[in-house]
């Protein structure tokens, strides 16, 4: 007897429209079955395009019992909020990040995915990424030896312009800026590839404090668009060998250089980096140079290329975590990246934009 596809419900039509709906697609043990917005305009074009079902209610969304998983890729702000109630439900969840405005919503959410043995995955889709997983695999054979220094420069120019309008990306309290979009990644990213954060200092600041608000005039941004952070990272999660980092998180750098990590160590360097400003697959190089030599390039191994990759470079990574997040639903096994990673970054990034870090 041949089993079922897992039905899925995908809550958001921006990213989860333009790329977790192809996303689903490419995996075989998942399959779209309805959508959910709020708006039921922007809903109607929707359904009618992808031949979904659509809800604006999310109790009615819950209770269908088609629905088995759902993709939550709403704003933050209302994200704790659905994902209380659908884990509630007995569903399993797919949540984009921040996972939750704070980390004590986090940790709500561990708690009832625990209690009612549900598969949720946090769609870090860095770790899906063939040269990130190649950095990670050179680092646990010792390619740098023990780190003595890690350096992340990720300076985006997304909210540059100052015309672009005013939403819930200018609003600290509605998970907006920065930290919310880069920073939860790079925490992530850190503490997968290095170890945990053990402590933060930040320096932030909000460079582009006015906005176009959609109604007419301008309206006042707090959701900081630069953040300089010193942290200490645990090397494979062992206290007494601290590691210091420094990572520069900008999305206001109009010729920025992309992203660079550099991690220097006692038996060698390795460096990851792209000036890519829109694409986090295509345009990336890792290079690492042993002891006394110099940089070379490293490509993949073969087993972690993609089985398919798109136009849009977004797709291929969702749909590995996508991927993931099957096998676990199917075999009950921790998802990784899931919740424990979530808590763990969105922990970090309440230290980074607590009350005493603004400049």
């Amino acid at each position: 007897m041949s089993v079922q596809p897992i039905g899925v419900a995908i809550a958001g039509l921006g990213f989860g429209e333009k790329v977790h709906l192809q996303a689903v697609k490419a995996n075989s043990d998942l399959r779209s079955v309805a959508l959910w917005h709020p708006r039921r305009e922007r809903l109607d074009e929707a359904c009618s395009a992808h031949g979904l079902a659509g809800f604006v209610d999310w109790d009615a969304l819950l209770a269908d019992p088609a629905v088995e998983a759902v993709v939550i890729a709403t704003p933050p702000a209302p994200r704790f909020e659905l994902s209380r109630r659908a884990l509630e439900a007995g569903k399993h969840l797919l949540l984009e990040k921040p996972i939750a405005l704070h980390a004590d919503q986090a940790r709500e959410l561990q708690r009832l995915a625990i209690a009612r043995g549900l598969s949720v995955a946090v769609d870090y889709e860095y770790r899906a990424v063939p040269l990130f997983m190649q950095a990670d695999r050179l680092l646990r054979a010792g390619a740098v030896g023990t780190p003595w220094l890690v350096k992340l420069d990720w300076l985006m120019g997304s909210r540059s312009d100052p015309e672009r309008g005013w939403n819930w990306y200018s609003q600290a309290d509605q998970g907006g800026g920065v930290i919310g979009a880069l920073g939860t990644h790079a925490f992530d990213m850190l503490a997968w590839l290095i170890g945990p954060v053990a402590s933060v200092q930040t320096l932030n600041s909000v460079s582009i404090q006015q906005r176009p608000h959609p109604d007419g005039g301008m309206a006042p941004v707090d959701a900081s668009d630069v953040s300089l952070v010193q942290a200490s990272l645990q090397w494979q999660g062992r206290p007494e060998l601290p590691v210091p980092a420094q990572v520069s998180l900008s999305s206001v750098s109009r010729n920025g250089r992309g992203f660079c990590l550099d991690i220097t160590g006692s038996d060698g360097s390795l460096m990851l980096s792209s000036s890519n400003q829109k694409d986090y697959v295509h345009g990336f190089e890792l290079q690492h140079a042993a002891l006394g030599e110099s940089f070379r390039s490293v490509p993949a191994d073969d087993d972690l290329a993609f089985d398919q990759t798109w136009s849009d470079g977004r797709i291929a990574p969702v749909a590995r975590v996508l991927g993931w997040w099957a096998q676990s639903i199917r075999s009950g096994k921790p998802m990784i990246p899931g919740l424990a990673e979530g808590v763990q970054s969105r922990d970090a990034c309440d230290q980074t934009e607590g009350p005493l870090a603004h400049a």
